[in-house]
């Protein structure tokens, strides 16, 4: 069975905000030009949104340039943040609040918005499709295509209905070939597609080592009398701290009596039983955390990575016939926990690019060089400029002198420091043997606010046809037991989130690793955190996965 193709002036990978904001840029311009350029948006999640997890305060200020006028269109930014609390949890017990004034010269969230991310891009979806996008929800593209020349094309769905082996069942039905002028890749964080051309094209050549981290997110219904409507809480120090690892946790008012928190722990943390999910039920039992809780009701979970590498490790965004936009490049403002007004920002200056060079002629798998120069004129590089070394700096110095040097070179220099932090060590490359740390024992859920990861699974709503082809990939499969585990206690059962990797034992006694891909809730912590990078994340069936709702 042939593979169906069609053909577009852009096609864009990803239907989150980066990608949808290019997409609703692209059909401004064609529209207000009168130029009947087409351009359509690949989303691997079953429905817009359904794959997107974010805090998330958004800052409009990329919208606003968009849609002036959103609150007319009825976008769904209705919790302005009114309040603004930031604390220093010194112990399990205690902790610092600073003051407003001192807080905000470092999370300042004034003019922002308390969202669903989800949400949001459902409402960018409606607003491209109503100026002539066209959207594909459930399909995810699992490879780039090439023309003889070696520049990019396209890029191919993957096939659904094969069974574990790869074999085609009766529901078989082949990928879909989209050919176009330029190709736009919005993935998000650790990008699979991304990664190839990355890799493929060297644009890292240039750049620093990209970072990350796992943030982990919880929706509570709490009791309406503690309910405070746009009040954000920042916080940091404990439990991250105890054990040696940096990070951060949040917790925002929502709407409907409901609060948003989650915690976003750095992967470069250093002892392998360390495990972000259990910092997470840990710190949900500080005082302060804990009384907003109790009584309260959990309703959704889920965890997504994040990059924090800052300007410095952005690599080359353009290559013959395609360019990055959003986190799938690394476009996020560590300190103040925000990408998604930049990914926006991102997406729309790809589409400028794009609609220029077809209005001047182009006929596709060009470098389009002026898409940089876009961004380095544009708010966005001003606003990573001033944060660049926020991120190495808490690698190098630690939390609690990186937290100085962040409130000293981008609270009160606002960057302009004469130099410019590197961190040249990937994250996977920093656990130490398990043998040299001390080992971390975590308390069992009490099933009031702290709880197990299956229950929290339970929550993302998932969905994965259970006889399809593992999406989670070893590139060694004696890794695991004959390395990661005398060595490390292999630490996969440990970082993700979602239980997806177990060591089982044997009626003999000889350990195996066995991955319950079904749990994966695509945070791609594996494909990142893996000591010897042998784990590769790659896109299931389309529409597999979590269906996050309201997240």
């Amino acid at each position: 069975m042939e593979r169906e193709s069609l053909h577009y002036d852009l096609v864009i990978v990803g239907g989150g905000p980066s990608g949808l904001a290019a997409a609703c840029r692209f059909k401004q311009l064609a529209n207000e030009q009168q130029r009947d350029f087409s351009v359509c948006v690949l989303e691997k999640a079953s429905e817009m949104g359904g794959h997107l997890l974010s805090g998330a305060i958004l800052q409009p200020t990329a919208l606003n340039e968009l849609f002036p006028d959103w609150k007319a269109r009825g976008a769904p930014l209705g919790v302005p943040v009114t309040q603004d609390d930031f604390y220093y949890f010194t112990n399990a017990k205690q902790s610092f609040r600073f003051p407003t004034k001192l807080a905000e010269i470092v999370h300042a969230n004034h003019g922002n918005y308390i969202v669903s991310l989800g949400n949001v891009c459902r409402w960018l979806a409606k607003e491209a499709e109503a100026l002539g996008v066209e959207i594909y929800p459930g399909f995810a593209a699992t490879e780039v295509l090439f023309d003889a020349q070696g520049r990019v094309i396209g890029v191919a769905t993957g096939d659904m209905g094969r069974d574990h082996t790869g074999q085609a069942k009766a529901s078989f039905q082949p990928g879909v070939e989209l050919y176009g002028k330029y190709t736009l890749f919005a993935e998000g964080c650790r990008g699979q597609l991304g990664r190839q051309l990355i890799e493929r094209f060297g644009l890292e050549r240039n750049s620093d080592t990209q970072h990350y981290a796992l943030g982990i997110k919880e929706i509570w219904q709490i009791d309406p009398a503690l309910h405070q409507p746009g009040k954000v809480i920042h916080a940091f120090g404990w439990p991250l701290q105890e054990n040696g690892a940096t990070g951060g946790a949040f917790l925002y008012h929502k709407d409907n009596h409901q609060v948003a928190l989650g915690m976003i722990t750095d992967l470069n943390y250093r002892n392998p039983t360390l495990s972000p999910f259990e910092e997470l039920q840990r710190w949900k039992q500080h005082p302060v955390i804990r009384s907003l809780l109790v009584g309260g009701k959990r309703i959704a979970y889920g965890a997504r990575a994040l990059g924090k590498g800052g300007l410095q490790a952005i690599p080359e965004l353009t290559f013959p016939g395609g360019l990055l936009s959003g986190c799938e490049a690394g476009f996020m403002n560590y300190p103040k926990i925000k990408g998604n007004h930049t990914a926006m920002k991102t997406g729309m200056l790809a589409a400028e690019s794009v609609f220029r060079a077809l209005a001047k002629g182009s006929q596709g798998q060009e470098t389009l060089s002026d898409y940089w120069q876009s961004i380095q004129a544009s708010w966005v590089y001003r606003e990573l400029h001033q944060a660049r070394n926020v991120a190495p700096a808490m690698h190098r110095f630690g939390m609690t002198i990186g937290s100085i040097f962040t409130f000293i070179d981008f609270g009160l220099l606002r960057g302009k420091t004469p130099f410019t932090l590197k961190d040249s060590t990937p994250d996977h490359a920093c656990l130490k043997p398990v043998s040299e740390c001390k080992p971390i024992q975590y308390p069992k859920p009490d099933n009031v606010v702290s709880f197990d990861k299956l229950s929290s699974v339970f929550l993302a709503n998932l969905s994965h046809e259970e006889d399809q082809p593992c999406h989670l990939t070893l590139k060694d499969k004696g890794i695991p037991i004959n390395h990661n585990l005398p060595l490390y206690d292999e630490p996969a059962q440990r970082y993700c989130p979602a239980g997806v990797y177990e060591i089982i034992q044997s009626p003999e006694g000889n350990p195996r690793l066995q991955i319950n891909a079904q749990n994966c809730v695509h945070c791609k912590t594996c494909d990142i955190k893996d000591p010897t990078q042998n784990i590769i994340w790659v896109a299931p069936e389309g529409g597999s996965g979590p269906n996050y709702g309201d997240m």
